[in-house]
């Protein structure tokens, strides 16, 4: 695994054996971030389910200002650990080890802009709906604020069915490659526009 693009580019991540993650491939990556150029830049990305953080380094390495990543798994965070420290990110980087259901209402800064990514673990599929509600009660708190709103993206298998909405985030669009897609969510107030 490596970072695609910016300033750590080519740079080679360690990662960690399994299905306690699901990696996000780097062609993927690449098209995820192609989406979100114009959006990166001193941004905050919030990586839940990290694993080796590949994907919060990517948002790093494209410009955002700074990344929460959440792991519960001893050997991810291990890893994750490490390919921070080889990167010298630390001082950019806010590791949290603990339950994604469980903290992301400590985590979204309603004044900055704010990106989260969400790809649970395969045997973790059910936490999507839950998740997905909890950012739209915090997406609505968000409304109003002069940061760009926030932006929901979950990488998930094609054949898992996801809601067009959850509260008031609504779903604006679909990437899909292979065995898997990306599902982009925002408030109602930025789709009605």
């Amino acid at each position: 695994m490596r970072v695609i693009g910016g300033q750590f580019r080519s740079r080679r991540l360690a990662s960690v054996r399994g299905l306690d993650t699901r990696p996000t491939p780097d062609r993927l990556r690449e098209s995820l971030f192609n989406i979100l150029a114009p959006r990166i830049e001193g941004s905050v990305f919030i990586d839940l389910y990290a694993g080796t953080g590949a994907v919060g380094i990517e948002a790093l390495s494209r410009g955002a200002s700074k990344a929460i990543f959440v792991e519960h798994g001893r050997a991810a965070l291990a890893v994750l650990r490490e390919n921070v420290r080889s990167l010298g990110i630390a001082s950019r980087a806010e590791i949290r080890q603990g339950k994604a259901l469980a903290m992301i209402d400590r985590l979204v800064d309603r004044s900055a802009s704010t990106i989260v990514f969400l790809d649970p673990p395969y045997k973790m599929e059910q936490e999507y709906d839950l998740l997905l509600e909890k950012l739209a009660a915090l997406g609505a708190q968000t409304a109003g604020s002069s940061a760009a709103p926030l932006l929901v993206i979950a990488q998930h298998s094609p054949k898992l069915e996801l809601k067009e909405g959850y509260g008031g985030l609504r779903r604006t669009r679909t990437v899909t490659q292979g065995d898997n897609a990306l599902s982009f969510y925002q408030p109602d107030s930025v789709t009605a526009d």
